[in-house]
């Protein structure tokens, strides 16, 4: 059973920083590909991005943070980050990470139904 545990969401203003933490215990998360998704008040959960284990080396983002957002590993740490840059008020957001039983991300990452192990998550607001 993968556990997993988001961490470092909270209130930023427009065009500040957060990054986000993805941690596990008891399993390696490099055997995993991440995705991190996320869910605003009365809307569908969405795809931001896909991280690939470290040997596999892909990362795929949404074109909505393509640009201002980064996702990386530190697997001396077991975790993965989501270093989100330039934020705006779309942004606001639960976020959550979520495993496959997979080292790669699917051709159809963006797919909820394909991730097998979610994080609570974290809320990240954006407003000034």
């Amino acid at each position: 059973q993968v556990q997993l545990v988001e961490s470092g969401g909270g209130l930023v203003q427009p065009g500040g920083s957060l990054r986000l933490s993805c941690s596990a215990s008891g399993v390696a998360l490099d055997y995993y590909a991440i995705g991190w998704f996320r869910q605003a008040p009365g809307s569908e959960r969405e795809v931001v991005s896909c991280i690939s284990s470290s040997d596999e080396g892909s990362t795929y983002y949404a074109d909505s943070v393509k640009g201002r957002f980064t996702a990386s590993r530190d697997n001396a740490k077991n975790t993965v980050y989501l270093q989100m840059d330039n934020l705006e008020p779309g942004d606001t957001a639960v976020y959550y990470c979520a495993a496959p039983t997979s080292y790669f991300c699917y051709n159809n990452y963006h797919l909820p139904d394909l991730y097998d192990y979610w994080g609570q998550g974290t809320q990240v607001t954006v407003s000034s």
